[in-house]
């Protein structure tokens, strides 16, 4: 008779999440970015959210929540109620966090499951033109030569643009004096004025300095070359194949949240992806599209996670 129960309730409770998934959504959902205003990280999503309102039907509300390196706001989703009406809008940065704070509420991997990879983009090591680099091996001679004098500007502590510049001086060998700023027209700012050596900006921002002739480029963070910058190396090209980085855009969602509501998001992002408005639209952000499954998201976090820990702990950053 109590097994019996117990499948009654076991059935309910299916029922009611698939009913659940049926009628979502049903109402406005809530898009939380961790980062301010203006960013990569809030620009990219920005878009996208703005075709997935309309595909849903349902107003999508954007938060920006940020501070501590996007663990703020990512912290609010991770505690939200798991019904596919709060959703996260990270970066790469994502699978940074566990690296950089030690003592994090939540975590990056187990408390949320991925619901779509939006892309992926570039950072560009730009330059100032004062200097007398004129390529990336101009300027690792110097660096070397010059030990500790070089430095280089980043958007904070653990953000995608530190890490490309850790990576690639760990890898090339030289010392440098890593300086964070609040955002990125700060370090910019500090580029043009000859302040610091170099920052590893993220490509849509870089373009149209370099083009302007404001910032020199001399490297892209990514395994392939970026298709608007067709001559500036890779780190592979330059015998540095682990300097290789790049900044990714997904959105995640609590991990409790109904499988089929996660796929029901997920489906509708790779539809909205797809269409030849959004290709364009990323196209001018400078992201190049990444299809993946939830699954391999999940993966890709997991993996970078580990990859991360690593390198922060090889920078001695913590």
């Amino acid at each position: 008779m109590m097994r019996l129960r117990w499948i009654g309730v076991l059935t309910a409770m299916l029922m009611s999440g698939s009913a659940h998934a049926d009628t979502w959504p049903s109402k406005l959902i809530k898009a939380v970015i961790p980062y301010g205003a203006g960013s990569a990280a809030d620009v990219v999503p920005r878009v996208v959210f703005d075709r997935l309102s309309a595909e849903f039907g349902q107003p999508i509300v954007i938060e920006n929540r940020a501070g501590a390196g996007g663990t703020i706001g990512s912290g609010v989703v991770a505690r939200a109620e798991a019904d596919g009406y709060t959703v996260l809008a990270q970066s790469s940065a994502h699978s940074i966090a566990p690296a950089i704070y030690p003592d994090l509420q939540y975590d990056p991997h187990k408390d949320f499951v991925s619901a779509l990879m939006i892309g992926y983009s570039a950072n560009v090591m730009i330059v100032p033109p004062s200097r007398p680099w004129k390529t990336i091996q101009d300027f690792l001679a110097a660096a070397k030569a010059k030990e500790s004098t070089i430095s280089f500007g980043s958007v904070g502590v653990g953000t995608a643009t530190h890490i490309s510049g850790e990576k690639f001086r760990l890898a090339a060998g030289f010392k440098a004096t890593h300086i964070p700023y609040r955002g990125g027209s700060e370090v910019i700012t500090d580029i043009l004025g000859g302040r610091i050596d170099f920052y590893f900006c993220p490509l849509a921002t870089a373009l149209p300095l370099i083009r302007e002739g404001q910032v020199r480029a001399l490297l892209v963070s990514t395994a392939k070359r970026a298709a608007e910058l067709p001559d500036i190396p890779t780190p592979v090209d330059i015998g540095f194949p682990d300097a290789e980085s790049s900044i990714w855009f997904g959105v995640f969602l609590p991990s409790k949240t109904p499988r089929d509501i996660v796929e029901k998001f997920h489906t509708a992002g790779v539809k909205v992806l797809a269409s030849p408005e959004m290709q364009k639209s990323l196209q001018k952000l400078a992201i190049t599209p990444w299809p993946m499954t939830p699954a391999e998201i999940d993966d890709l976090v997991a993996r970078e996670i580990k990859a991360n820990v690593a390198l922060i702990k090889a920078a001695g950053i913590n």
